[in-house]
């Protein structure tokens, strides 16, 4: 799996894992009170070739474009106002993405690149935020790239039916432990910089590691679960899993590890989604 990106975290993540804790969680709903993005054009700033649509940035999230279709690679490079960055690509056909705001409040800035040749970028626009979230779990309740569903989505079909009644985080622990396996042969084929499967990893049942924990975090999300996809380290692999609040307390799962395909004694976060 290649590394899409850096996030620097240190102390950040120290604190905002804190903030996260006692912000606790939210009251378990079902899918139909899922928060599903939109770009509704309220709040919308434009620089060069980049589109921004920041109407639900209190959600936690705000969709990007490009502002005419290009045969280009283009990225877009989110830098927080302590100077941390994360790099994803952008769709090149014009089509709204979602990115989120998973630093929590501050200021933020987007910057749109274009491959022009080889590896070298051209600068294509910036658009400078200042988000108030209503919540600072909001950006873990929303999909974005690397947890991609719509209402439609199997799994989240599935999570409503998990969730009539019980402990649904446990409810849907229990059902990625038991019902999924590891894809190995997905681990040998997997393309590099190819982004988590949630629809295929459903369906078949099996996935990689990123596979497994967007499944989980996906179904967690649209039940009011903050959720986070962790991407890193365990021991020497790297790896992800999942993270989430459940009773006003941070609880750590790895779905790997759970059908007995990994077994790590440390775990080192490099980015969450």
């Amino acid at each position: 799996m290649r590394k899409y990106c850096i996030l620097r975290m240190g102390v950040t993540v120290f604190l905002l894992s804190l903030l996260w804790i006692v912000a606790g969680s939210v009251a378990y709903a079902s899918s139909a009170d899922a928060v599903w993005p939109e770009s509704s054009g309220e709040v919308v700033q434009t620089d060069g070739k980049l589109v921004v649509d920041a109407s639900h940035m209190e959600q936690g999230y705000i969709m990007c474009c490009v502002s005419a279709p290009t045969n280009h690679r283009l990225k877009v490079r989110m830098t927080y106002a302590n100077g941390a960055q994360l790099t994803y690509d952008l769709d090149n056909e014009g089509d709204y993405e979602v990115f989120p705001l998973q630093l929590g409040s501050g200021n933020y800035e987007f910057a749109l690149f274009e491959n022009v040749s080889g590896t070298k970028y051209s600068s294509e626009g910036k658009v400078t935020l200042s988000a108030q979230l209503t919540d600072e779990n909001a950006a873990f309740l929303v999909p974005n790239q690397y947890v991609n569903y719509v209402r439609t989505t199997n799994a989240v079909i599935k999570s409503d039916e998990l969730a009539t009644d019980g402990d649904v985080y446990q409810r849907i622990k229990d059902f990625m432990t038991e019902e999924f396996s590891y894809d190995f042969v997905r681990a040998k084929t997997i393309s590099p910089g190819e982004l988590p499967e949630i629809d295929h990893c459903f369906e078949s049942r099996a996935g990689i590691c990123q596979d497994l924990s967007a499944v989980m975090v996906c179904m967690l999300r649209v039940q009011g679960i903050p959720a986070k996809l962790m991407i890193g380290y365990a021991d020497q692999y790297y790896h992800a899993w999942t993270v989430a609040v459940v009773d006003g307390q941070e609880v750590f799962f790895d779905p790997t590890a759970a059908i007995n395909a990994l077994n790590a004694s440390r775990y080192t976060t490099e980015r969450f989604y």
